[in-house]
């Protein structure tokens, strides 16, 4: 986990267990993913060369290779275990803002992006799924106890 924007503190330790639950949850090692927090512009620059699009967002992932939307995520996780999955990079800024407007705390929100990412990670994609992120996504929030 690496912090490269000073504009929101963030309380790093409890993030990174924040993340080792979810590896744990999953069945992976610590090493599984890295997250890098980057400013508003670094994040604006990012989606604007990988996504096309000309604004900051909250999560972005890069897988270390390509992944097809898994079946099962039981069975994804058994078939990557001990891989390296990916990067994950995460604005806090955004997050903050779009946290508020959950009723959520900057801390709670990365927490949920960094599942979100580690599930793009896994292959899934909301924008063309039909919802089947959304389902494991919400399944892993309530037993990882996000809110």
């Amino acid at each position: 986990m690496q912090n490269r924007q000073s504009r929101v503190p963030l309380p790093v330790s409890k993030l990174e267990r924040c993340l080792s639950r979810i590896h744990q949850e999953l069945g992976f090692g610590c090493a599984a993913t890295f997250v890098r927090f980057v400013t508003d512009t670094e994040m604006e620059r990012l989606n604007k060369k990988f996504r096309n699009k000309a604004k900051a967002t909250d999560v972005l992932s890069f897988p270390s290779e390509r992944r097809s939307r898994p079946r099962a995520l039981r069975t994804r996780a058994k078939q990557l275990r001990g891989s390296f999955l990916g990067d994950i990079a995460i604005a806090p800024a955004v997050a903050r803002r779009n946290g508020k407007a959950f009723g959520r705390s900057a801390p709670e929100e990365i927490c949920i992006l960094m599942l979100h990412g580690v599930l793009h990670l896994l292959g899934y994609d909301h924008e063309t799924d039909r919802g089947e992120m959304r389902r494991v996504e919400a399944m892993l929030q309530c037993r990882l106890g996000l809110r």
